[in-house]
């Protein structure tokens, strides 16, 4: 599947997140975990809340440095260690993969062709944005993010 990638500008999204540093074959549980005390906290507050996001940090290519967090749209205080944070603000590349979580390396692919191909360098943090489940991976969609280094001023 072609994956479409544009450039925007991502404004911040508000989260309530638990940082943590996960390896690769320990990802999917750890962000599974950290969600699962991220959801009643919230819950327990009355939150309005959104969708579940992962923000990766530069890492040392052995482990990964996480934020697991949940879009929180109304104030909440600070619960042991769900704290507030946001997605970057900035320019972006992005795209959409729509399928199993485990198969998206061919969207991070396109978002590393098209900064190749168009001279944009990434500062190190990405994030994905996780859509509404569905007991169908095909219809699952995760939005990648690669937040861009600012353009040169000429």
């Amino acid at each position: 599947m072609a994956h479409d990638v544009r450039t925007k500008h991502a404004a911040a999204r508000p989260l309530a997140a638990i940082h943590a540093t996960t390896t690769k074959p320990q990802l999917g549980a750890d962000i599974v975990r950290l969600l699962d005390k991220i959801w009643p906290v919230l819950r327990e507050q009355g939150i309005r809340t959104g969708h579940n996001v992962v923000i990766y940090h530069s890492g040392d290519g052995h482990s990964l440095d996480v934020d697991v967090g949940v879009e929180a749209f109304t104030d909440f205080t600070d619960h042991v260690d769900v704290r507030r944070t946001s997605t970057p603000s900035g320019d972006v590349a992005t795209t959409a993969h729509f399928g199993d979580y485990s198969e998206m390396a061919p969207a991070y692919a396109a978002l590393e062709q098209w900064c190749n191909a168009n001279g944009r360098q990434r500062t190190g943090v990405s994030w994905e944005v996780y859509g509404d489940w569905d007991d169908d991976p095909v219809k699952r969609r995760t939005d990648l993010y690669f937040l861009l280094q600012p353009v040169p001023a000429i």
